[in-house]
């Protein structure tokens, strides 16, 4: 049982899917440390097989960002895609985060929530900023209608 607690503790807090870093681009040179940079990076809906979502998202360079102790900004983008059939399960929650990207050491963190709007037939992927920024928490959107796939 002993031997359970530590894997239970990791599942517990493990994002809901991981991503997979596509290709990031340098957008400040800095003399010491890394540049900052903008990452893509590409993650499949764990529950719903067919989606694909990438997301943007700015990175702190320096010698900071080199040992993982910057703050990265609330800057992201969201485009989530239908890349094959999409099989719905039978029982999908209103609201389920389907993603979490710590981008701080501490309290702050992006996360993707997916909702289904029923009476389109369409999927919502909306990430937000967990730190309040200027009194709103920084957003993006993306939607994927559900549509058939292959050849008619």
């Amino acid at each position: 049982m002993k031997s359970l607690l530590p894997l239970l503790a990791a599942l517990a807090f493990a994002p809901a899917a991981s991503a997979e870093e596509i290709e990031c681009t340098t957008t400040a040179w800095k003399l010491i440390g890394a540049n900052h940079r903008v990452c893509v990076s590409a993650y499949d809906d764990p529950k719903i097989p067919g989606v694909t979502c990438h997301i943007s998202q700015a990175r702190t360079g320096g010698v900071k960002g080199s040992l993982g102790l910057a703050e990265d900004p609330s800057q992201f983008s969201l485009a989530c895609r239908q890349i094959g059939p999409i099989t719905l399960p039978a029982k999908l929650a209103d609201d389920e985060v389907v993603f979490t990207e710590d981008t701080s050491l501490l309290f702050k963190e992006t996360k993707i929530h997916r909702f289904f709007d029923r009476k389109r037939n369409v999927l919502i992927y909306l990430a937000i900023s967990r730190r309040v920024i200027e009194g709103a928490p920084a957003n993006a959107i993306s939607t994927v209608p559900i549509q058939p796939w292959g050849k008619p």
